[in-house]
């Protein structure tokens, strides 16, 4: 990423091109192994699924 985009003309460049990798990366690429959906999504889910058990074990 660094490189490919250089040369980078403040350090502020450098962060949000940075940044924007990050987000990318958590939150479009889609994931094979998990079913192509992006990590943030998975994440997301495998909270939604705890919780949804932690009140399930609480009705019974």
């Amino acid at each position: 990423l660094i490189h490919r985009r250089a040369p980078w003309k403040t350090k502020e460049s450098v962060e949000l091109a940075t940044l924007e990798w990050v987000s990318w990366f958590n939150h479009h690429r889609l994931l094979e192994p998990i079913g192509y959906i992006p990590p943030a999504e998975a994440e997301a889910n495998y909270y939604r699924q705890l919780a949804e058990k932690a009140n399930t074990e609480v009705l019974t």
